[in-house]
């Protein structure tokens, strides 16, 4: 299995700080922020892993990471989004990296206080489809968010006026290869983006997504609220830092 860092986007709610570098490589308390998903996948035993950058600045993230030695790896790979196509546009790009095999999919902006090692297990035993991860929180209207019966997901509602659950998907999923050929068939949204929630709702249509609760905390960084929040939680000790 591989996986797949969302790392692009020009970071505009976080601007100024985004105005001379990426949003992914702002401090996360004593890292840079792009080092927390690579560790989640890492710990996860995915070690054959794309980072999917864009902007100005996307130079930046080969000076950091290089070939990934530091985190164990024999090689990392990148790529660069041009613009701001949405989350489904970036992870297009990755169609050849996959070579269409199971990929796991973290936003760079995504940091956990656990781990996803028994999610990633059930997802490579899973014969096809999809499986997303689940969060309540107290603000789902940010998020794409589920609407759940009889514990299943019957459909996923992107940043919804009046949310259908506590329930935020948070930015991991993990996707067949048939997920390329899904977002071949995307229409921009009112926001002019290839959303991923229309990724997920098409497994969902076909009954093939399966979910999970992610045990321990979330936190996307992608607001200055978020950021602070984020940082408060690692410098209390909250993630998961096996070889950070």
């Amino acid at each position: 299995m591989k996986g797949v860092i969302l790392a692009g986007g020009l970071g505009k709610r976080l601007y100024p700080l985004t105005k001379i570098t990426n949003k992914h490589l702002l401090p996360i308390y004593d890292k840079p922020m792009i080092f927390y998903p690579l560790q989640t996948l890492i710990n996860a035993g995915i070690n054959d892993i794309l980072i999917v950058t864009g902007g100005n600045h996307a130079g930046d993230f080969l000076r950091l990471l290089g070939n990934g030695r530091e985190f164990g790896l024999k090689h990392l790979n990148y790529t660069y989004q041009e613009g701001e196509g949405g989350i489904a546009d970036a992870l297009a790009l990755a169609e050849h990296f996959s070579d269409y095999e199971k990929i796991v999919v973290i936003l760079g902006d995504n940091v956990i206080g656990g781990n996803i090692v028994q999610a990633v297990k059930d997802f490579r035993k899973q014969k096809e489809g999809a499986k997303i991860l689940l969060k309540e929180v107290p603000d789902p209207e940010r998020f794409g968010v589920p609407e759940i019966v009889d514990d299943k997901i019957i459909r996923i509602e992107e940043k919804p006026k009046i949310p259908k659950s506590k329930y935020a998907v948070i930015g991991i999923y993990m996707y067949d290869g048939k997920v390329f050929d899904i977002i071949r068939t995307l229409k921009p949204s009112q926001r002019g983006e290839l959303e991923i929630s229309d990724v997920s709702n098409t497994y969902i249509r076909e009954g093939k997504m399966t979910h999970d609760i992610l045990e321990g905390w979330w936190s996307d960084a992608g607001t200055f609220e978020s950021l602070l929040r984020t940082n408060n939680l690692v410098a209390q000790g909250g993630a998961n830092k096996k070889n950070l």
